[in-house]
């Protein structure tokens, strides 16, 4: 199943043909069984090709299992799970040799005759409540034919097990399935065998319902249900051995018999996808294996056809549409293992062909490509093989050191991959110990390893290498740095202590003395605990010159030494140096407590001194403090030796945690748990000054405060509000309560008020605020004089107006509306500022503004509105700049080089067409824009700017066509316009590109010729044109009006020119042309029609006279001035025609003619030319003059007329008939022709 079954992608959505299974949670232990004989089951759902059959997995996700397939479900418990049947269908268990199958019959009424219809029934709806089967973990690989089957054993089916049912994922394949794998119609009648295997199934079945289903459990049929017929299989069951659920024998034979067939009534619209599904099935299987093109070493090109249709799917059926050509993709797999290895895809996509590469060299490949559709997935092609060419070696691995001295180095390699061809050399270089990039080589041949010899005493060296074969070089290896060997080093130093802990000691030393910074020095660090009498013992070995020694003892002194060695040998120890360690942190203090009673901002703390001190003693000790219980952040009181402090500073009324530590020359000791302290309070701070909500009204004025920030560490209780009236010294009190607000009445408009408040806890009062003054009565502000606009700028103008009569209130911000009209004046200022600057305003625009005051009593009126007018300015930026067509590019309208064109846009097409192109599209290029907004000044002109052409300067006209440029180049384009205030942005900058140089006229050769045609050929290729041509050709005749017409146009190098007249000169001219352009016509070819021959004659008359005989024949007129002469031949017996006469006459009169032979005549004309030689026409049809017969006197009158009538010629066709003749045969072959293209090329 690992084979068969993909997940669900995006591409294939559900649809109600796919039934769903929704997984119920797997099994602890996977089932061991397939005979049913423990308490799990496995069921086999067949899964046909070309369909799809979807589950739904534990996890929610979907997976789709495409055909042809066998999916493995599992019963929980022991018992047979229940197939859904549905409407129209009817279930059937049979049971041979042990092993029970389940078979989804349509239902059916059994007829005698063996006629019964059937019809497919729609797929139920999906049911949420029924529970589905979960995949089998076992690989099972599909078989060769589908066949229905599910593990023997007992027990009912229960409803839990019922599956959404769908013909497309029926077990059975129905007798109505109209694409059988090996192409073969399904019967429409029961043949005999199928009736008997009909009759013995019936059989079967009636006694498992008389004997309660035997041994087997089954379920009885109803009474109502019709007796179900096995169905046909698709093929011949698989043999036992590859049965995977106990189906084989017998009961797989006779499920492969065929059953009657029915003929259905109507095709539904399942079994029309079934049978469009397995049409594509078999096209998907019908592809070719690929081509193989551009074998390289390491790549590969393939190419492939798609799958083409079947024989009968070419036309669509009567009353059907005809059917889209479905997409298909194609996945090319590779195998280098063999035509029978394992394949692993390379590519996937819908094109036709494909490019392979990282391939590898010399190495035999086999590949195939598949065909999918939608879900449908194709059988693989043959596989095709090939060899990838050899190439150069392979990278090799660095050289590496095999041994040295102090003077020279073996080094030894190991061969890299020949791809194909054998390494004959190896390429070794050497920097030559200079520490550059510079290398030169040392070493070439056929050997692994090379010696360096007479080299210098601890240095090092640089090498590289590459291999070579018949193919070339390799690339060359990694640089890799070895060494020569040196003397053993020199003592180093006594080691030094860097930094010291407790339980570890940080030491460094030095580098010997004199030793080369080449030389690769090692130390061993030795270390001696005092007092232990193990001596030094080896605590580090390595190349780094510090080192930190771990898991010592606190405030214990150890000795170390260091010794120096490489690869010569080891140097003597160091001087040995004494560290110490330091002491550890002691313990927390014990016993914290407060001493006394604590005071609304102090109290005292006392604590003990530590148990451990840690090795040393006290030095001092550190009490912090944290107001509130959270302890997020604590403050130091106290630093110093004594075991009490004083906290002071604090709040009263609230809560305190208060903690220790103590400090050695081991560190901080951890701290003590948190002592919570609790102050007593005292009334309440000052509070803030009260302070006035919304606008003050006339006589009375609302005041709110808030409560002091300190509130002596108890709750405010009450507040106690004072006011002053102007010109008193003495408050009276106005408000006493516990809110925060209060409103103060029986004010006087317009005077100022001073106010002050207290708060009072459960300690009593607290001090008075500051106080606070309030003005009542304000009024909003006059109307303010016109602004004063000035324009600094055609974009800018400067807006100013002056300040207003407050009324009693500082006005506190104005408000500016500005807008092109009068009615309609956006707000585009607030502020309190007496002038604002507009920006980004349109040159030559008017503009109307107009200005209000606002204070905190309300809004003044608006000033009167000012109009102004911004000044003229540049043009705006050009835009929508396009290209010229080379339609537009013509005579009419043009104007010189680099002179602006300025065409009508609504031009007729055809007219376009009509004219001759006057600029060349490979040397020009044609421009057209909209003009831009002006801004108040006309523009005067357009500059245009090629990059590093010189810019072009035209008119003001909106057509350009820039001429005498390179063909097929880009070029920059951008325009600016001008006008007389300067010259306005650039355009964006667009890319044109000039197209090639078109061909160049062929030579013309007139190939034959006739009095009437002339046959030309012209350049080198086959006659008839080819599709891919993209060179055609225009050849033109000079008319008598000396203009040229086109008489042909077209990518042939032939032509024929008929209806000319003899003797006349023609002048032809030819022009070649392709997408870049037409090229110039050649030189004018003049060619002569040759003169005509005279017509034939009609049969000459012959009479006899006596002895002689007179021939007469017609006359032909002069042809063109030429006379017409006239040749008679004669022929006696069977000799030859013999000339008797020539000469300008129309009759000969022959004489001393012999009785007993016969006379043939025939003449025909000759055209005499003044300049040429004779030309002979075509001779007439032969005319026999019969010898006389001597016949009896009775019957001499009758016999002498049949000879006079016999020796008169036959009558010849008039010139009307043989008009007639020629009409009606051409006729007849006009007709034939038609019926041969509509038959072989319509259709």
């Amino acid at each position: 199943m690992a084979d068969h079954t993909s997940p669900l992608e995006s591409s294939q959505l559900l649809s109600p043909d796919i039934p769903m299974l929704t997984s119920p949670p797997p099994p602890p232990h996977p089932p061991n069984i397939v005979n049913g004989d423990g308490p799990q089951q496995v069921i086999l759902v067949q899964v046909n090709p070309g369909e799809s059959f979807t589950i739904q997995r534990d996890d929610g996700q979907f997976q789709c299992i495409t055909g042809p397939a066998q999916v493995p479900m599992m019963s929980p418990n022991g018992s047979v799970p229940q197939i859904y049947v549905p409407p129209g269908y009817v279930q059937q268990i049979i049971e041979e040799n042990g092993v029970r199958r389940v078979l989804v019959l349509p239902q059916t009424e059994f007829h005698p005759g063996g006629h019964s219809p059937l019809h497919h029934p729609p797929p139920p709806p999906p049911h949420a409540h029924l529970q589905a089967f979960i995949p089998h973990p076992h690989i099972m690989h599909p078989p060769p034919h589908l066949y229905s089957g599910m593990a023997g054993g007992t027990g009912d089916m229960n409803p839990q097990y019922i599956s959404q049912y769908h013909p497309a994922h029926t077990t059975i394949y129905s007798e109505q399935d109209t694409h059988p794998p090996h192409g073969r119609a399904a019967f429409a009648h029961r043949d005999e065998r199928a009736s008997k295997t009909y009759e013995r199934l019936q059989k079967k079945l009636k006694e498992r319902q008389g004997t309660g289903g035997g041994g087997g459990g089954g379920m009885a049929l109803s009474k109502d249900s019709p007796p179900p017929s096995p169905q046909k299989s698709r093929g011949t069951p698989p043999s036992g051995g590859d049965l995977q659920n106990g189906l084989g024998g017998k009961g797989a034979e006779e499920q492969a018999q065929p059953s009657t067939a029915v003929t259905a009534l109507g095709k539904s619209p399942e079994r029309g996808k079934e049978t469009e599904s397995g049409a594509l099935q078999e096209r998907l299987n019908s592809i070719c294996k690929p081509v193989v093109t551009d074998i390289q070493a390491r790549g590969v090109s393939l190419s492939w056809v798609a799958p083409s249709r079947t024989e009968g799917d070419d036309e669509p059926k009567e009353g059907e549409e005809d059917p889209a050509e479905p997409s298909f993709t194609y996945e090319v797999s590779v195998s280098y293992s063999g035509k029978d290895g394992k394949y692993k895809s390379a590519y996937s996509d819908v094109e036709l062909s494909a490019t392979l590469q990282d391939l590898r060299p010399a190495t035999d490949y086999h590949v195939r490509v598949q065909a999918m559709c939608n879900c449908l997935q194709g059988i693989p092609s043959e596989p095709v093989s090939f060899t990838t060419l050899s190439c150069e070696p392979d990278k090799p691995s660095p050289p590496r050191k095999a041994s040295g001295t102090k003077s020279s180095l073996v080094l030894q390699w190991k061969a890299p991959c020949d791809n194909g061809s054998k390494i004959q050399n190896y390429i070794l270089q050497w920097d030559e110990g200079k520490g550059t990039d510079t290398f030169e080589q040392c070493y070439y041949g056929p050997q692994k390893q090379y010696r360096l010899t007479k080299l210098s005493t601890a240095s090092r060296y640089s090498f590289r290498l590459a291999a070579k074969n018949d193919m070339g070089v390799s690339e060359f290896s990694e640089v890799v740095h070895i060494m020569t060997s040196c003397s053993v080093p020199a003592p180093p130093l006594s080691p030094e202590l860097i930094q010291s802990g407790v339980t570890w000691l940080c030491v460094r030393w030095y580098r010997p003395a004199g030793s080369p910074k080449e030389d690769e020095i090692s130390y061993v660090l030795e270390m001696e605990e005092e007092g232990s009498g193990y001596g030094f013992q080896a605590s580090y070995d390595g190349d780094d010159l510090s080192h930190t020694v771990r898991n010592l003892h606190r405030s214990t002194t150890y000795r170390f030494r260091v010794v120096a060695y490489n690869a010569e040998g080891k140097s003597n120890p160091s001087g040995v140096s004494e560290f110490t360690t330091a002491p550890d942190r002691p313990g927390c203090p014990c016993r914290l407590a407060v001493k006394g009673k604590p005071h609304p901002t102090s109290f005292r703390l006392t604590w003990d001194p530590p148990k451990d001190n840690g090795g040393s003693d006290v030095t001092k000790y550190v009490a912090e403090l944290s107001e509130g219980l959270s302890g997020c952040s604590w403050n130091q009181v106290y630093s110093g030796s004594a075991v009490e402090c004083v906290c002071d500073g604090l709040s009263p009324g609230c809560s305190y945690q208060a903690r220790v530590h103590c400090i050695s020359a081991g560190g901080e000791s951890p701290l003590t748990e948190p002592l919570q302290v609790q102050t007593p309070p005292v009334p309440p701070g000052p509070c803030q000054p009260p302070r006035v909500i919304g606008k003050p009204k006339a006589r009375e004025v609302q005041l709110r405060w808030a409560p002091p920030l300190v509130d002596g560490g108890s709750a405010v209780s009450s507040y106690s509000v004072e006011m002053f009236a102007p010109q008193m010294d003495e408050g009276r009190e106005v408000y006493q309560g516990s809110e925060v607000d209060c409103t103060v009445g029986s004010l006087l408009p317009g005077r100022t008020y001073g106010f002050r408040l207290r708060a009072a806890n459960k300690a009593g009062y607290g001090p008075f605020s500051e106080r606070s003054e309030v003005t009542t009565g304000p009024g909003a502000p006059e109307a303010c004089r016109p602004p004063h606009v000035t324009c600094k700028s055609p974009t800018c103008a400067v807006i100013s107006w002056e300040t207003p009569s407050c009324n009693g209130a500082a006005v506190s911000e104005y408000r500016l509306e500005w807008g092109e009209a009068e009615g309609s004046m956006p707000m585009c200022y607030t502020g309190a500022a007496l002038s604002h600057e507009m920006r980004g305003l349109l040159p030559d625009t008017n503009y109307f503004c107009r200005v209000q005051a606002v204070n905190v009593a309300g809004v003044g009126p608006f000033s009167d509105a000012v109009l102004c007018q911004t000044p003229c300015s540049v043009p705006a930026p050009v835009s929508n700049v396009h290209a010229l067509r080379e339609s537009e590019m013509r005579v009419e309208g043009c104007r010189t080089t680099e002179r602006g064109v300025d065409e009508d846009d609504d031009e007729d097409e055809e007219d376009e067409q009509a004219r001759p192109l006057l600029y060349s599209p490979s040397t020009c290029l044609g421009l057209r824009w909209e003009a831009p907004c002006d801004h108040g000044s006309e523009i005067t002109s357009y500059l245009i700017d090629l990059g590093e052409r010189q810019p072009i300067l035209t008119g003001p006209v909106t057509k350009y066509i820039i001429q005498n440029l390179q063909p097929d180049t880009t070029y920059r384009i951008r325009i600016q316009a001008l006008n007389i205030l300067g010259a306005g942005p650039c355009s964006h900058t667009f890319k044109l590109k000039t197209k090639p140089l078109p061909p160049l006229p062929p030579r013309l050769e007139c190939t034959a010729s006739s009095h009437q045609t002339l046959r030309f050929k012209w350049g080198e290729g086959p006659a008839k044109a080819q599709p891919t041509d993209s060179l055609q050709y225009h050849l033109q005749m000079e008319d008598k009006s000396g203009r040229f017409i086109s008489l042909y146009k077209g990518p042939c190098h032939t032509h024929k020119v008929q209806r000319l007249n003899e003797s006349t000169s023609y002048v032809f001219r030819i022009q070649a042309f392709n997408e870049a352009g037409e090229g110039p016509f050649s030189t004018v070819y003049t060619f002569t029609t040759p003169r005509s021959p005279p017509a034939p004659l009609k049969a000459p008359r012959v009479e006899r006279v006596d002895e002689s005989c007179e021939v007469s024949w017609e006359t032909l007129p002069p042809m063109k001035g030429d006379p017409v002469i006239y040749c008679l031949q004669s022929m006696q017996g069977n000799s030859e025609f013999k000339q008797i006469y020539k000469g300008s006459a129309t009759s000969y009169q022959l004489p001393n003619l012999s009785s007993s032979t016969e006379y043939r005549f025939r003449v025909c004309a000759i055209r005499q030319c003044q300049d040429a030689p004779e030309i002979i026409g075509p001779y007439s049809s032969t005319v026999i003059l019969l010898p006389p017969r001597v016949d009896s006197p009775g019957v001499s009158g009758t016999t002498g007329s049949k000879a006079a009538e016999a020796q008169k010629p036959k009558r010849s066709m008039t010139d009307e008939q043989f008009s007639f003749l020629i009409i009606a045969l051409l006729a007849v072959t006009s007709i034939l022709i038609a019926v041969a293209i509509q038959y072989f090329v319509i259709e």
